[in-house]
């Protein structure tokens, strides 16, 4: 084992690396990125491996799990990959959680596999890349100005990034942007809490142009399980419309907007967030 509770599962032509917290319902949780792992949750979700069991991924070729060949970078092989998990791991029933990038694995995993999953947490996801096109402009109106070049210029650096030294200096400079409150006091300290090896030739992957995105919206009446939407009103990059989409599209979709957050509501509005996901994965256990 690579870290406490941390070990490597083989599905088909890879191994992923997991980390395992607490009991009951098992909860796959896929992180953002692309290119961060696990530890981007840092401890925020542990409260919730008091009633379940989480199941932390790092997904393919992200992280400790091990490499496999650039052409298997997909989305819908990524989807693939939960389900493969999950039988690797001998789960009959399990939740996925995704949250950013994971949430496009989750969704993607959703559409292409109902039923396999008792229920869906799309946290800060969208169904369309569609829907990322206002970015630009929330770039130009973020306060402070000088945040602006900042963001901007750690973009301009994704296509390039060779290390993970420089992965962490693009991630540092983009934080702001993701918080309702660009200056918020508590960034500091979550890019402390949640370190962890970052895979810059997956982010150079995704950030190139033409490069595979979610494009689920026309089939989001296909989910046939529990799903619940999490937003941050003021979330710049998977904006709230999105996530009202996703509600609107998905049957019998659950909403919930966390009104002080931005594309981090787990730590912005900490607490709410893991009472929406607990109560949630209470009611569909109970359920089903």
């Amino acid at each position: 084992m690579d870290e406490a509770g941390g070990h490597h599962v083989a599905i088909d032509d890879t191994r992923l690396f997991v980390v395992e917290r607490g009991a009951g319902t098992p909860v796959i949780v896929l992180h953002g990125g692309p290119g961060l792992d696990h530890h981007e949750f840092a401890d925020y979700l542990d409260p919730l491996a008091e009633r379940s069991r989480l199941i932390l991924v790092d997904l393919r070729s992200q992280g400790r799990s091990d490499h496999t060949p650039e052409h298997t970078w997909t989305l819908e092989r990524m989807a693939q990959d939960v389900i493969m998990l999950a039988g690797a791991m001998e789960l009959d029933r399990y939740v996925v959680l995704g949250h950013s990038f994971g949430a496009f694995v989750a969704l993607q995993n959703a559409v292409d596999y109902p039923g396999q999953a008792i229920a869906t947490i799309v946290s800060c996801g969208v169904p369309s890349m569609r829907y990322l096109d206002g970015v630009d402009e929330h770039l130009r109106t973020l306060e402070p100005e000088w945040l602006r070049e900042q963001v901007t210029d750690s973009w301009a650096r994704e296509a390039g990034a060779q290390t993970s030294g420089e992965f962490a200096s693009i991630i540092r400079d983009q934080w702001p942007f993701h918080f309702a409150d660009p200056l918020d006091p508590r960034i500091e300290g979550y890019a402390a809490r949640s370190a962890g090896i970052l895979s810059p030739d997956v982010l150079r992957h995704f950030s190139a142009e033409g490069s595979d995105g979610i494009e689920v919206e026309d089939r989001l009446a296909e989910i046939a399980t529990p799903t619940l939407v999490l937003a941050g009103r003021h979330d710049r990059t998977c904006v709230v419309q999105a996530g009202e989409a996703m509600a609107a599209g998905v049957p019998g979709a659950e909403l919930v907007v966390f009104e002080r957050s931005g594309h981090m509501p787990f730590v912005e509005e900490t607490e709410a967030y893991l009472a929406a996901v607990a109560a949630f994965v209470d009611r569909v256990t109970d359920e089903t």
